[in-house]
């Protein structure tokens, strides 16, 4: 029963036909526990040591860490606001010297296309078909890890020119069409792995989600599971299964929309706490913005109210952070701006960040520090920056409103000091 239970399979099979679409028919589904057992699996089944793994400059630590054991290597490539660039890993994969970088072209590409973690970004079904074709070009399999797929929140609009919500439901035909497409729809050679959840859907302690991929690489990755985990918890798996069967495929869809709404609701608040404490202005930051490109920057000020009279000549222009409100998951991917702090001389940028994340914990908020989510240690952070990455997915309001006011309080003072 490493496959999982055959209903939970049924059930799978018909989001996968109806919402992902594959552009082939026998396509295989099994379970697995979990996006990051899902990536454990299929990493140990599709590398030996001393291979590389493509993934974005900024991704999961966690997918990175499972295979660091093994000597796989993440191969970090160049990002825009859609996330990984295609031309920057055409032009990796084009340029590879196997003696110089001490491993042979990578085979394997990691990626998390929808809220991507930790930047938030929402890749386009142009971006996608792009890279898919570079990966047939290069011979690369692609493993899409897409927990946060159904939590495609749509840009963010400041609170004089939003609706507090849907004006009414999307029917189900609609909301699947309004969803960006999955890898899937393009794999016309079987060449993508996709990593579904129930993790961020139903409940986060279930761990349990599914493959989709070929049959030859379903058997080997079932083959995988009967010498690891085994099969999912039948427990959890007879809970999920019970509750699916209930509402059926329309009522999933109607809960998947309502969640969505959620985060859209939760992702508008936090940014404007964010803009109650911080003077927001959007345009571009002006410097290189990577993964910002593309997109409409908000840059961070202090409002006067954090400055004393001597103080509000010389910070009230001085930019603190800048941010791009995610489009889709559950996170703030922040651009500290460190350059504008007294000891930025003295200081590389990751002591300052860790310094500042250090002052945040002691006031009691914590957030995930940007080195975390560096792909390896080639990525260096600029001397003028830092980065932090919020999540707003399970907090109560007033905790997110208390936490967003100390950040301000506490970042102020950070960046006026001597």
């Amino acid at each position: 029963m490493a496959a999982g239970q055959p209903k939970l399979r049924e059930f799978a099979k018909e989001i996968t036909d109806k919402v992902f679409r594959p552009a082939y028919s026998n396509y295989t589904i099994l379970a697995h526990v979990g996006n990051t057992d899902g990536w454990m699996k299929a990493v140990l089944t599709l590398c030996n040591p001393g291979e590389g793994v493509l993934a974005s400059v900024w991704t999961f630590p966690s997918a990175l860490a499972c295979m660091e054991p093994y000597n796989i290597k993440p191969v970090p490539v160049a990002m825009d606001g859609e996330g990984m660039r295609a031309d920057a890993l055409r032009e990796l994969l084009l340029t590879w010297d196997a003696e110089a970088r001490g491993m042979p072209r990578p085979h394997v590409m990691y990626t998390i296309p929808v809220g991507q973690n930790p930047t938030g970004a929402t890749m386009g079904a142009a971006r996608k078909k792009e890279i898919y074709d570079v990966c047939v070009e290069f011979d690369v399999i692609i493993v899409e890890d897409d927990p946060y797929y159904f939590l495609q929140e749509g840009p963010y609009r400041p609170k004089d020119s939003r609706d507090s919500l849907r004006q009414r439901q999307l029917n189900t035909t609609e909301f699947v069409e309004e969803l960006v497409p999955s890898y899937l729809r393009f794999d016309y050679q079987g060449r993508v792995i996709r990593l579904e959840t129930f993790s961020k859907t139903i409940a986060p302690g279930c761990r349990l989600g599914w493959f989709t991929c070929n049959p030859l690489f379903a058997e080997r990755l079932e083959r995988q599971a009967e010498t690891s985990t085994q099969a999912p918890c039948g427990f959890g798996q007879a809970l999920v299964i019970t509750t699916l069967s209930k509402w059926g495929f329309d009522g999933y869809l109607r809960w998947l929309q309502g969640l969505q709404n959620q985060y859209a609701v939760r992702r508008d608040y936090i940014v404007d706490c964010l803009a109650d404490e911080f003077d927001l202005r959007m345009g571009t930051v002006p410097c290189d913005v990577d993964c910002f490109s593309g997109c409409d920057v908000y840059t961070a000020f202090p409002k006067s109210k954090h400055l004393i009279m001597a103080e509000k000549q010389m910070l009230a222009d001085e930019p603190l952070f800048s941010f791009v409100p995610p489009t889709s998951g559950m996170f703030i991917w922040l651009k500290l701006h460190l350059d504008r702090h007294p000891k930025h001389r003295m200081m590389n940028s990751n002591d300052l960040e860790l310094a500042l994340w250090k002052e945040l914990a002691e006031a009691g908020v914590l957030f995930g520090p940007g080195q975390l989510f560096a792909a390896d240690a080639t990525v260096q952070e600029a001397d003028n920056e830092g980065h932090f990455r919020i999540s707003f997915s399970n907090a109560e309001f007033d905790d997110l409103k208390k936490a967003i006011s100390i950040f301000s309080r506490v970042i102020v003072k950070f960046f006026r000091t001597s």
